[in-house]
């Protein structure tokens, strides 16, 4: 088997709604870590979110939020050391989202995606070393170095 296409660090937001929603493209983001097409990660920041809005919105699904993180192979990394706090800090001032910025800058990921337009997307592309999209925006990219590969 090929290696995984990319370290992807999943938002809790696209935790979230890949819980609520079989069919969209959260799901289908967890279904690439699966099959090992990616490599899916999290931090500690992002599951405490998860854990929490699970339980205050849909508390039945919590045991489905334990299986598919499992079932997608997440890897949960370790929390961000002061340097990458820093340079996330500078483009995020609300705290929670700085520190998931900077899980994800820690972790050496290639990806964040998320679905908090207001925050995250609204950083600059080329301010980080990783990239930063919604999960149709990943799955564009993955859609665009198939259709590479193919011709």
């Amino acid at each position: 088997m090929n290696p995984p296409l990319a370290k992807v660090f999943l938002d809790t937001s696209v935790i979230f709604a890949a819980v609520l929603s079989p069919q969209g493209g959260a799901r289908m983001v967890l279904r690439l870590g699966e099959i090992g097409y990616l490599r899916l990660l999290a931090g500690p920041q992002v599951l405490r979110e998860c854990e929490e809005v699970v339980r205050r919105k849909a508390p039945d699904s919590l045991p489905d939020l334990a299986l598919l993180l499992d079932v997608a192979r997440l890897e949960v990394t370790g929390e961000a050391g002061p340097e990458a706090l820093e340079q996330a800090q500078r483009w995020l001032s609300h705290s929670p989202d700085a520190r998931i910025l900077a899980e994800a800058l820690q972790a050496g990921a290639d990806w964040l995606v998320t679905h908090d337009a207001r925050h995250f997307l609204a950083v600059p592309s080329e301010a980080l070393p990783l990239r930063i999209g919604t999960p149709g925006d990943l799955l564009a990219w993955i859609r665009e170095l198939l259709a590479g590969q193919a011709g």
